[in-house]
């Protein structure tokens, strides 16, 4: 790592090409904070960046003055402890009030060493009470006290998470009172829980870290129905993942990180889905991992290929599930042959099966046949579309004269 001079100097070079505001606002003893400085100091890129600012006095004020200034979005975060946000395009920028008397102080108060370095912006100095850029240079995350940890349980996770995103080592003390602390998590919300997880997942070492937190007794409250084969699985999905990615020339970041989840659930949907509602996952998450976990049996044996009418019915079902559905598959050995064809028909949108495209639509039925609205209109639909799969209708018009043999022969059926 280089010398503090060189240390200011790249900072304030990077400042000079993001910082979104002019700093002569900020009053003297104002500090740019904690990942900010350190990504700065890794090197480490961001689409979106988020600055942390700590401010001696009036920092509900300011923040509030800086958004009128620029015409930009502010928001108080907390009112009590004087934290606001102002939001500017492409960039975030949060403001907090100096907790004790010295910037120190404040600093001695953060979670890990590598999130407690402080540059000063009047003077261009850096403030590293805990060592935090020697812990950089050697790729750790220690912590400050076990005390700042138990403040707020969630740091125990957050020590994984950041490992996984920066590709940080955990420093073995501070891994030794991780364990200790790990039923502290149960006091944390869900919400809170699931968002760190969701970072750790969308991270290139999540299935290393997922690993090492479960080891560490990290995830057991929150993830009960989890086991070291299925944790141990976890690197099969990202395996698996990269291989469909490449095959199919696609990004499927977001149904990789969701079949994560979904491997680390009961089996029992019920189970499954009461777990997802404890981690307060989103409506569409919970319904995308509960549908790819209730069609998993469907792919479990493949004796014989799927019909065209089982494939059609599949896709039908599955939607969006699909990918989540066959990433589980692949995990647990499943047909990878036929799961492999059946991803290539999901990902051609011409694929007639996968996406098909109707031949009639429910007023050419009512039309064509006499009918009164209700559900058999839906059931001629589909049986019409699988009918087409499997080549026996072309056009429109044949739809309705096999549509209306249908129903004869269901009569006949009925009658006899």
């Amino acid at each position: 790592m280089y010398p503090n001079h060189l240390i200011s100097q790249l900072i304030s070079n990077w400042l000079d090409q993001y910082l979104p505001f002019n700093i002569d606002y900020l009053p003297e003893g104002s500090y740019l904070v904690g990942g900010t400085v350190r990504d700065i100091l890794l090197k480490r890129q961001r689409e979106y960046l988020d600055l942390d600012f700590i401010i001696p006095f009036n920092t509900i004020e300011i923040a509030q003055y800086l958004a009128k200034i620029y015409q930009t979005g502010f928001v108080i975060l907390d009112k009590e402890r004087r934290i606001a946000r102002v939001v500017f395009p492409q960039i975030t920028c949060d403001f907090a009030e100096q907790e004790g008397e010295t910037i120190e102080v404040d600093l001695q108060r953060r979670d890990f060493t590598i999130n407690a370095i402080a540059y000063s912006l009047k003077d261009a100095q850096i403030c590293d009470p805990t060592e935090g850029i020697d812990d950089l240079m050697t790729r750790v995350i220690r912590m400050i006290s076990v005390k700042n940890l138990k403040d707020d349980p969630l740091r125990l996770l957050r020590a994984y998470r950041q490992a996984a995103q920066l590709n940080l080592t955990i420093e073995n003390q501070t891994r030794k009172s991780l364990r200790e602390l790990a039923p502290e998590l149960k006091k944390v919300a869900g919400e809170r829980i699931k968002s760190e997880l969701n970072y750790i997942l969308l991270s290139l070492q999540s299935s290393y870290w997922l690993e090492m937190a479960w080891r560490d007794q990290i995830l057991r409250d929150w993830l009960p129905s989890a086991t070291d084969k299925k944790v141990l699985l976890l690197s099969e999905i990202d395996r698996i993942g990269e291989l469909i990615s490449v095959e199919f020339k696609t990004n499927i970041v977001s149904s990789i990180v969701l079949a994560k989840f979904a491997l680390l659930l009961s089996y029992s949907l019920e189970q499954a889905k009461e777990e997802l509602i404890n981690l307060k996952a989103s409506r569409c998450e919970i319904r995308s991992i509960t549908v790819a976990l209730e069609k998993l049996n469907k792919l479990k044996n493949f004796s014989k290929p799927l019909s065209i009418k089982d494939q059609y019915f599949l896709f039908l079902e599955s939607q969006d599930s699909f990918v989540i559905l066959c990433l589980l598959s692949l995990v647990y050995g499943y047909g990878e042959l036929e799961i492999m064809s059946l991803l290539g028909r999901y990902f051609d949108l011409t694929d007639p099966i996968a996406h098909p495209k109707a031949l009639v639509t429910g007023r050419d039925l009512l039309a064509g046949l006499q009918l009164t609205p209700g559900p058999l209109i839906g059931k001629l639909l589909t049986e019409i579309q699988i009918a087409h799969l499997e080549g026996i209708i072309q056009t429109k018009d044949e739809s309705i004269i096999w549509a209306r043999k249908f129903l004869k022969d269901q009569g006949d059926r009925l009658e006899s």
